[in-house]
């Protein structure tokens, strides 16, 4: 009779019962290895969203979608670099899953600036691609990694606890680099480029032993060198990279005084430094209408701004208004540098404009009851415009800081159907006793035959009647080509809009941008 023969043994059982396997990957290795790859998949989404600001807006949406491509491209990583570390030889993919994620994001900008200059429906896939790649490449060499660390089944959940724990702390501190160092002091392309070389040094290092991977790491190494040349003659560069825009100043062909602000590819000011007099855009002059009627002439106020970009309408108030004193909450100071060296900013003793680097709404907050006569509201970035500035509770600190006279007066972006000029107006009407809003007639409901075309709005709020038929006059006399709307007209034109508050304030979601990159 014979016997059968004993049953096959799991192949993971040796490593319980064995010595331990050297397989030529020791701890600190492999933690830098960990480190390193979690840390580079963080700096790339951050500086991804900076990279496709001036394309897309710096919008919820766009933070949603690099959000979800990044951690599909982790979960996509772990799971398919676990399988395959099951079956090929950790050490053979280590040094290509470093070397591609290199050239990739090394290309990023050029890659990105190109396909939005020649082909911007395809910026989507092409953004998708160089998040999802490197995305996917350097999240599966932990498994990789961990694969080879896993000499014994009695160590299992202390090396995998520890190289996860190595990876998070490597994802927070690629977070809290690149947002607290690396873009306040390089530009984007610069940071990706150098994320870039090093992840194909890496890949050298990696795979030293082996001839091949000596020479592909220099092709990749080479690829990288070209296409950071190329990047410098890409499409889209700016004058400056500051810590939230991509900015350029553009001179006006038609005043040799003349400067246009751009930032994220958006006319966001207008300056003429030799006379601040001179407003170009539509809603400037709108505002300064609002003004002029609604203060004595030549009367020197106390005003407050929320948001600075090229201090148009600061400069204005001093030139015209002596005296003024305007304190300017800008939350970029890399805009505020280049007011100073590019657009002429004088010293605050000379033209009474104090300019504070911080957030408009914790600016807001620090202004003592009743000590403001205007409070101007002016702030966006990009396309999008900051939520927790248009809700009820930030307007009641506007209202908080105006005198009992005081007038509170903010430019508005919408498009489309205007759903937030509409939900804005309905959050100050339940703020301020009196409210009107300026723009174009088909825009604001006084021309029913026409639709809405979008652009600009300029609403006015304050405790005391807004005298329509003056600001009218004035409208009519610098050729805004706009009309006010109050009372009756302006209730219809809201209609069941809903109030902005710090707990709901779909802002992103209500509202539309322009198909265009321009904002007057």
């Amino acid at each position: 009779m014979t016997t059968s023969p004993p049953s096959p043994v799991a192949d993971d059982t040796p490593l319980a019962d064995g010595p331990p396997r050297d397989h030529g990957l020791g701890p600190r290795a492999a933690a830098v290895l960990v480190f390193g790859s979690s840390a580079a998949v963080l700096v790339v989404e951050i500086v991804a969203l900076r990279l496709l600001a001036p394309y897309l807006g710096l919008t919820l949406e766009t933070s949603t979608m690099v959000i979800g491509i990044a951690l599909t491209a982790i979960a996509l990583g772990s799971w398919l670099g676990g399988r395959i570390a099951d079956q090929v030889d950790p050490h053979r993919l280590i040094g290509p899953a470093l070397g591609v994620s290199g050239v990739v994001v090394a290309l990023t900008p050029l890659l990105l600036r190109t396909a939005a200059q020649w082909s911007p429906a395809l910026l989507l896939l092409v953004a998708s691609a160089t998040l999802l790649v490197p995305g996917a490449l350097l999240s599966a060499v932990t498994p990789f990694v961990t694969k080879l660390r896993l000499t014994s089944l009695a160590e299992t959940g202390t090396v995998v606890g520890r190289l996860s724990g190595v990876g998070t702390f490597g994802a927070i501190v690629g977070t809290v680099l690149t947002g607290f160092v690396l873009v306040s002091r390089l530009p984007v392309s610069s940071i990706l480029i150098g994320l870039g070389t090093l992840l194909v040094l890496g890949a050298a290092l990696a795979g030293w032993r082996a001839r091949r991977w000596r020479r592909a790491s220099a092709v990749a190494l080479a690829t990288v060198v070209a296409g950071s040349l190329a990047t410098a003659f890409a499409p889209g560069g700016c004058d400056a990279e500051t810590r939230y825009h991509c900015a350029q100043v553009v001179a006006d062909p038609e005043r040799d005084s003349g400067r246009t602000l751009v930032l994220d590819g958006l006319s966001h000011s207008y300056v003429d430094t030799e006379d601040p007099a001179h407003l170009k855009f539509a809603y400037v002059r709108a505002i300064a209408s609002v003004v002029d009627t609604a203060f004595p002439a030549g009367e020197p106020l106390t005003a407050h701004h929320i948001g600075g970009g090229g201090l148009t309408f600061p400069r204005y108030l001093a030139v015209s208004r002596p005296g003024t004193r305007s304190l300017v909450s800008e939350i970029d100071g890399g805009v505020v540098r280049i007011d100073r060296d590019r657009l002429g900013l004088g010293p605050t003793a000379a033209t009474g404009i104090d300019v504070r680097v911080e957030d408009g709404r914790l600016g807001l907050r620090r202004l003592a009851a009743g000590s403001h006569d205007l409070v101007v509201g002016d702030a966006f970035g990009g396309v999008s415009v900051p939520w927790h500035l248009t809700t009820s509770q930030a307007l009641g600190d506007v209202r908080r800081a105006l005198d009992e006279d005081g007038l509170y007066v903010a430019n508005l972006i919408d498009h489309g159907e205007l759903a937030f000029a509409r939900a804005e107006v309905a959050t100050l009407a339940e703020t301020f006793e009196h409210v009107a809003l300026l723009g174009k007639p088909a825009d604001i409901g006084l021309d029913p035959t026409a639709s809405t075309i979008g652009g600009n709005l300029v609403v006015v709020a304050s405790g005391r009647p807004v005298d329509a038929p003056a600001i009218q006059e004035a409208l009519d006399a610098r050729d805004v080509g706009w009309k006010i709307a109050t009372g009756d007209d302006l209730v219809s034109w809201t209609g069941d809009a809903r109030v902005l508050t710090d707990d709901h304030a779909p802002v992103d979601q209500l509202l539309q941008p322009s198909r265009t990159r321009t904002a007057r």
